[in-house]
Parts: C-alpha cells; structure tokens; sequence
C-alpha cells in the first residue's frame, strides 16, 4: 500500500502568523494534535504540533536552565536556550513551528512512511502533491490500515484497491448522508472497511454498505465500530 491509500484528504492547516493561544484552542475543538503551516500562496512553510506548546512561559512550563559559565563549547548550550525561549515565549505559531517539514508523496510506499515516523519520532507527516499539500497521513491512518489487512501481503491488487476507494469517496461526496472522513474508508483486497462510531444510525450503516456494493470489484464490506467519546460535563 501507498500513502495516497490511507492519507487524510481533508487537512487542517494553519497560518504562520495564527496566534499561539487560537492555535491550542484549534486543537481542543478539532480534536487534532499538530497541523502543517501554510503560507498565503498554499506552499508547506513548517509543521507545528501540540508538543510546541508543552513548555508555555504563561502557564508556568517553561524550561529552566541554570546559569552557566561561558565558554567556547558551551555555546551549543546557550543556542538551545534561546530555541527554548521562544518556544516558551513566543506569540505566534511561526515562532514556534519547525522549518524543515519532513514530507513524503502520495505514492511513497506505506512502509517507508512507518519507518519515517519511527526514525523521526513524529505522529504525522505531510503527503505532497508537487509543491502543495495533498493530505497527511499519522499513525491511525497506518493502525487502521493494518487493521484491513488479513495478515498476509498482497500487491497485486493495489491499483483495483485504489480504484474502488477513489469511486466510494466521489460518490459519498454527492451524498449529503453520506458525512465520513476520508481516512474512515480503506479498502483491502476488494473488501471496504468502515471505521464508524457506534452512535451512527442503522440506515448510515445500510446505506454505505448499499454505495460500496454498487462498485465493481467490491467483494464485501467489513465494519469496525468505534466508541463515541464521552466528554465531561462541568
């Protein structure tokens, strides 16, 4: 499988010069841990996530460091002093992002993307289509794609897989029921696999089992239900 099979289509980005408190609030309300930076042109200019905003001088977070004597090799010391600075102080989300976005394209192969995200230790990487954004694909989308699998590797049918996932996807899109993300469809070997809350009426559930069977190729469908989180109530 490939990164265009599983990615997240609909990404959220931000704005270099979002602020850093619209930024965590973004992530609270949208359930999101981290986001890729855009410029007003649409090209990639950083990543930010929710561990850049672990250490906040506001909040009492901040890293301290112990006053040191100068010296030539310490001078690395005082550098990672500053970075942590304006991490811990800074107002937007350029000051706090990282520039060197790693990235990967639609058809880099799904193993190369997991031992990225292991190298790295990052949850989530950016998919580019030349020099945009094309979706981003994390750690879930990789757990889920596992999940469609029936434990032995198969190649061949990758193109038909990608066909008949690029055909549910167009025509769930016309559907105004129709309300699923794209990362909530992975098709395997024929076989669509629908990640669905256990909230989602019978009639949703008939009704894209009915969409995928419509599609030529399509050998069956597989649902795999998941709990609607409870949120506290103060």
């Amino acid at each position: 499988m490939r990164a265009v099979d599983v990615m997240t289509t609909d990404v959220i980005t931000v704005a270099p010069e979002m602020t850093v408190q619209d930024f965590a609030k973004l992530l609270a309300e949208r359930g999101i841990s981290g986001a890729p930076v855009v410029d007003k042109g649409g090209r990639l200019v950083g990543v930010v996530s929710e561990g850049d905003l672990l250490h906040r001088a506001e909040i009492g977070t901040a890293r301290r460091h112990r006053e040191r004597r100068r010296s030539w090799w310490l001078d690395h010391f005082a550098s990672d002093a500053a970075r942590d600075y304006i991490k811990s102080h800074g107002r937007t989300v350029e000051d706090i992002m990282s520039r060197e976005a790693v990235t990967v394209t639609e058809e880099t192969d799904l193993a190369d993307v997991a031992a990225l995200l292991e190298a790295r230790r990052i949850k989530r990487v950016p998919v580019m289509r030349g020099d945009r954004i094309a979706g981003i694909i994390s750690r879930a989308n990789i757990v889920r794609a596992v999940g469609a699998t029936k434990g032995a590797p198969q190649r061949a049918a990758e193109s038909d897989d990608r066909t008949i996932r690029g055909q549910l996807l167009g025509e769930l899109g016309r559907e105004e029921w129709a309300k699923l993300w794209p990362e909530d469809v992975i098709v395997r070997d024929g076989v669509v696999h629908f990640w669905l809350s256990d909230d989602e009426p019978l009639e949703k559930r008939e009704a894209l089992r009915v969409a995928a069977e419509s599609i030529a190729g399509v050998r069956g469908t597989e649902e795999h239900v998941l709990a609607t989180p409870v949120y506290p109530v103060f």
